[in-house]
């Protein structure tokens, strides 16, 4: 949540990659036009920050550092104190191949600020949702239904005794189902790399063909 989580820190091996440039940078979106439908998606392997090394390759050499030190180094303590939201790298890598455009990638990323408690889904009102991303209530219901009718978020509806309706829940299950059927891929594919790039560096006698 925006809000420090009282919850211990992320481990203190950074066991993940990290996330290409280009998928942490999130363009601005139009306020007066839809988002442009996502582009064809690249081969697998490049969307991968490391083709050479594999997940388990980088724990083990990975040094035991603070993450949360480390975190601010780079941001500063200030802003690392105002709080931090965890994501799999995977999400950036397969944004593409998950068909969500870069506001529906930024209303995914805000509702996972809202959910630490994996039993506690995230309900932030669509008015903080639009305040955030700078679109309006009405866009922002659009992308979400559409990413409802992918079957990646399901809205769920409450109420307050004697008040009604209030905001939605969010449930992300079909996104976390959906990255767990694709990271067998995304492994094979490192798991591929790393055996090419063992292979490529024995002498000519010695490599597979």
């Amino acid at each position: 949540m925006t809000d420090t989580p009282n919850i211990p820190p992320p481990p203190p091996i950074q066991l993940v990659p990290p996330a290409p440039a280009s998928a942490a940078a999130l363009p601005s979106p139009s306020l007066n036009a839809a988002p442009p439908p996502a582009p064809p998606s690249p081969p697998l392997a490049s969307l991968l920050p490391m083709p050479g090394a594999s997940i388990v390759q980088l724990a083990a050499t990975a040094k035991k550092v603070d993450t949360r030190k480390a975190s601010e180094k780079k941001y500063g303590k200030p802003v690392m104190d105002l709080g931090f939201c965890i994501v799999p790298s995977l999400l950036m890598w397969a944004q593409a191949r998950l068909g969500i455009n870069t506001v529906q990638f930024n209303i995914i990323m805000q509702l996972a600020d809202f959910w630490w408690d994996p039993e506690r889904k995230p309900y932030p009102a669509k008015k903080l949702l639009s305040d955030r991303i700078g679109m309006s209530e009405r866009q922002i219901q659009r992308q979400i239904a559409e990413l409802e009718a992918a079957g990646l978020v399901a809205r769920i509806g409450r109420t307050r005794p004697g008040r009604g309706k209030t905001s939605n829940e969010y449930d992300l299950g079909g996104l976390v189902a959906r990255l767990k059927e694709l990271e067998p891929e995304f492994t094979a594919v490192q798991e591929e790399n790393r055996e090419r790039r063992k292979n490529v560096a024995l002498p000519k006698h010695r490599r597979k063909a």
